[in-house]
């Protein structure tokens, strides 16, 4: 269990040091915003690319995928503060969310592992150490920030204790290699098959429902309500730290419950935080609500990662959650922008309440996952 758990703190504290770091790194690179904007879509590209392939490396090879993708991760994450172009920075980025995706892979394949090895859940709980650890390095970084630290000592601080991490506790063998299964020419079976299509598509709109409030909750607490700067900066941490605490409250429940039954309260809650944050007439009912739709919505992504781990089984188990989170992250990316689409046409407590819909359909999908899943499912997670 230390492994998932270790890999996913490790794994939040470079982006929580990262968004905190942001400012710094443009002003290195010497770009504007429209030119951030372009590379940044960098690393949502690099990922996509690697992501599906080191599920296949996982299933080939096994545990060792684990350590090596992390330190590689860990090393690109320090090139963004080298950059002195648009153009090195988007090469930069693209390194960067190639090693990001392939970690990500690799420790949710991890945590589907040691849910199989254990017999207990482990999914939320490694994911909610990720958003613990968002929010200690982005406290962290703010804070050498203010002191005058740069973004070159920062990044290289996180990537020193990644590679520490990496090396005490991401040794081989977090996954078991028990053979891919292979067609009759020898190749690994690649066919997109129904249930992980159902799987992807449902953590997508999990994701986009996340990385909504994540990415527009201090924008809409500056521009729709007029909160205070202080005040409105503080609502992506609420919602991180709401996110930890469903995660952890999660990973305990499903010693209860089942994980369809856990995945409809959690759209459920999501739902109604995001009305409620939406609809919000001050600054500190949307915060309420913001907390409430991290409460809810933190549970779903792993939940339905792993599912999906638990129905591919331990032969296929890397290159399943690779498909899955691979159609997911389409819903990570496209989440924010799509905010912002719907509140150019209208406004954005529209677009945010389009979210509550969204969240709507997360609950309401749940059974069909589950019932498409069932017979492995059921057996493997009890």
């Amino acid at each position: 269990m230390l492994k998932p758990v270790a890999g996913f703190a490790a794994f939040g504290l470079f982006w929580g040091a990262w968004g905190a770091i942001l400012p710094a790194i443009r002003a290195g690179a010497g770009v504007n915003d429209g030119e951030l904007g372009v590379a940044l879509l960098m690393i949502g590209l690099g990922a996509l690319v690697s992501m599906r392939f080191t599920g296949y490396l996982i299933d080939r090879y096994g545990g060792v995928v684990l350590p090596v993708v992390t330190v590689l991760f860990a090393l690109c994450g320090v090139l963004p503060a080298l950059a002195g172009s648009v153009g090195t920075l988007s090469a930069a980025l693209l390194l960067l969310g190639a090693t990001s995706g392939a970690t990500d892979v690799a420790i949710n394949a991890t945590g589907s592992q040691a849910e199989h090895d254990t017999g207990r859940p482990v999914m939320n709980l490694a994911h909610g150490m990720f958003s613990v650890a968002v929010v200690v390095a982005s406290l962290g970084t703010a804070g050498l920030r203010a002191a005058g630290v740069g973004a070159l000592p920062v990044l290289a601080g996180v990537a020193a204790l990644i590679v520490i991490t990496a090396a005490a506790a991401l040794a081989p063998g977090a996954t078991k290699v028990t053979g891919t299964p292979r067609t009759p020419t020898g190749k690994p079976r690649t066919r997109l098959e129904p249930v992980l299509l159902v799987f992807g598509v449902l953590c997508a709109l999990a994701y986009l429902v996340e990385n909504a409030w994540q990415s527009w909750s201090a924008v809409h607490l500056d521009t729709s309500l007029n909160a205070a700067a202080g005040l409105a900066s503080s609502a992506p941490a609420v919602f991180a730290a709401a996110a930890a605490t469903g995660r952890f409250a999660g990973n305990a429940l499903l010693a209860r419950v089942r994980p369809v039954q856990l995945l409809v309260v959690g759209g459920a809650v999501a739902a109604v935080g995001s009305l409620v944050a939406a609809t919000a007439n001050n600054p500190w009912t949307a915060l309420i609500g913001i907390g409430v739709a991290g409460l809810g919505t933190s549970v779903c992504a792993p939940t339905i990662i792993g599912m999906a781990g638990a129905w591919a089984g331990p032969e296929r188990r890397a290159g399943a959650i690779s498909t899955v989170t691979t159609i997911a992250y389409v819903g990570f990316l496209i989440g924010p922008a799509a905010v912002g689409a719907v509140s150019s046409a209208w406004s954005l407590p529209v677009a945010l309440g389009a979210v509550a819909v969204i969240a709507v359909v997360v609950a309401g999908l749940a059974p069909v996952a589950g019932r498409v899943a069932r017979p492995r499912v059921s057996r493997q997670l009890g």
